[in-house]
């Protein structure tokens, strides 16, 4: 296995990797000429970041957005982020449907070994996914290896270290439920 397949199966890999090293350098090319592209030219604007991640439709993204590699992201349709979104993608990040993400939210997938010698030269990571229907709060991180359900709220300023059922209002550091929906999900938003 090559460094890339590594990082992609969530096994213990060499960040600095020429390949991988290259990958970030475009994403973080395309990144910046989106957080540059003019804001009154929406589509425009979007159009630059769907050369990178995986977008449905009705996609929109506040800028400053940041990403480790990009195609490890994929957004489905209605989705929404507000200012200053960043994810850490070394591992596959999936986003569902309908998904409201609030301003200076960090998803990340990768992480590094405790033992202080391994952490200079490798890191890992775990595939991260959001479901359905979700509102994620501001200033939210999402660690790796986390699932969240289908129409769950996420509340401002919550670590989210575990996956949180279907259905959850769940708040804190770390991220708790503290309620249970009954849902009513029967027609699609549009936004």
């Amino acid at each position: 296995m090559n460094e890339k397949d590594k990082m992609l199966a969530g096994l213990a890999y060499n960040a600095g990797d020429e390949q991988l090293f290259a990958d970030r350098m475009h994403a973080k090319s395309v990144c910046h000429r989106f957080n540059m592209a003019d804001p009154t030219q929406l589509e425009a604007q979007m159009a630059i970041l769907k050369a990178l991640l995986i977008i449905k439709d009705r996609a929109h993204i506040e800028p400053n957005f940041f990403c480790d590699y990009g195609y490890n992201i994929e957004v489905g349709s209605n989705f929404y982020s507000n200012h200053n979104l960043t994810i850490l993608d070394v591992c596959k990040v999936t986003i569902g449907n309908n998904v409201l993400i609030g301003p200076h939210v960090m998803i990340s997938t990768a992480t590094h070994p405790l033992d202080p010698i391994e952490r200079q030269h490798q890191e890992y990571g775990a595939n991260v996914s959001i479901g359905n229907n979700v509102w994620i709060g501001g200033n939210v991180s999402i660690l790796p290896g986390v699932t969240i359900g289908d129409n769950c709220v996420i509340g401002a300023g919550s670590v989210v270290t575990r996956d949180i059922a279907i259905n959850s209002v769940a708040v804190g550091n770390p991220c708790r439920v503290t309620k249970t929906l009954a849902t009513k999900v029967s027609a699609k938003k549009e936004y």
